[in-house]
């Protein structure tokens, strides 16, 4: 059975920005695995990092990332995918970017989680064995994204990436921030289109992710519009030749 890993920097990413694929590739009979890297809970949260869960309408008892874990295994299993897979990095505002501002400014110099994440890349691949990897591009510039795309550029695993473009921040803006473009910039274009059902699941899973509803999309009715708005397509960027079977798969999806 042919495997697929997609890395998400926080418990949402990959099912907003590649969940019709993942979905696609679960229902021609995948194994597919979601991973998020910043998932990390911590107890009694100060400052920014408390704000970011209060403002949600959650109150400082709650432990905001296991909520997130929960609402990210209803979406793995909305898109018919193995149960996902949680590490135990903190997000950014936990490690010293203290503003909404600074997590999409430039990488502290003081952030030095990238070795770490690398190594810990390197024994889930080893561990999960993908013939595929699914990654952002950091569109958007959100520093949890810039530094998982640079963990997985320096481990460079000899398997086939497609990087994808990291929604909802592709449509935020119409010249969103892309502080990685030129890494991206000569790699060739994916797009992958999908059908119906796998539209139905990925709006699903997104739709799991209630906590951030409200601050993403502005709740779920503008995000089943937004979803609308993307026509069933998801658009990456490829490293690696693709296995000839799933590049026959994903060119029949559309």
């Amino acid at each position: 059975m042919p495997a697929a890993l997609a890395l998400s920097p926080h418990l949402d990413d990959a099912a907003f920005s590649c969940g019709g694929t993942l979905a696609l590739l679960a229902q021609a009979g995948w194994r597919v695995t979601m991973a998020t890297l910043f998932t990390g809970s911590v107890a009694d949260p100060k400052g920014f990092a408390l704000a970011c869960q209060t403002d949600k309408g959650l109150g400082p008892e709650v432990d905001y990332m296991a909520l997130r874990r929960d609402e990210d295994r209803d979406a793995a299993r909305a898109l018919g995918i193995a149960p996902p897979c949680h590490m135990p990095f903190r997000e950014a505002p936990h490690r010293g970017y203290a503003s909404a501002p600074e997590l999409f400014a430039e990488v502290r110099p003081n952030d030095g989680i990238v070795p770490d994440l690398t190594r810990a890349l390197h024994t889930l691949i080893a561990e999960t064995a993908p013939d595929l990897i699914l990654a952002p591009q950091a569109v958007g510039g959100h520093v949890d994204h810039v530094q998982a795309v640079r963990a997985l550029m320096d481990l460079a695993p000899a398997i086939p990436i497609l990087w994808w473009r990291d929604f909802p921040y592709t449509v935020r803006d119409a010249a969103p921030r892309e502080p990685l473009r030129e890494r991206f910039a000569d790699l060739p274009t994916q797009i992958v289109a999908f059908g119906a059902r796998a539209q139905a699941s990925k709006h699903e899973a997104c739709a799991a992710y209630a906590s951030q509803l409200g601050f993403q999309f502005g709740g779920a009715d503008n995000l089943a519009a937004q979803l609308a708005r993307e026509g069933g397509v998801e658009r990456f960027r490829r490293s690696g030749a693709l296995p000839d079977d799933l590049a026959r798969l994903l060119d029949d999806a559309g």
